[in-house]
């Protein structure tokens, strides 16, 4: 299964799903901790489904230690590394072509 050619708008959406099913693990007191330990690989190979690379790489060791530790599930690594991708790096690409 490789989604790292699936529309960047669609990408958003898988990620807001699977940022939201990280946070499923608030919703049941004490179980929570338990379903990370399997969400936490789950969601890091997701990552690196929807971002190939070295980045999505990257992106899928900080997910999977996030997801991992107690208490930082909260942050939506999905959403985020949408925004890095999509919008962060090409504001980066536009001011290196516009200063050459």
């Amino acid at each position: 299964m490789n989604l790292s050619n699936t529309n960047k708008y669609t990408k958003l959406f898988l990620g807001l799903i699977f940022d939201a099913f990280g946070y499923v693990s608030f919703i049941i007191p004490g179980i929570g901790e338990f379903a990370d330990i399997v969400w936490a690989p789950a969601s890091a190979w997701l990552m690196t489904r929807l971002y190939e690379g070295r980045k999505g790489r990257i992106a899928a060791v900080f997910n999977f230690i996030e997801e991992a530790l107690p208490g930082f599930d909260v942050i939506p690594s999905f959403t985020v590394m949408w925004f890095y991708t999509y919008v962060l790096s090409n504001k980066s690409k536009d001011e290196t072509i516009k200063t050459k």
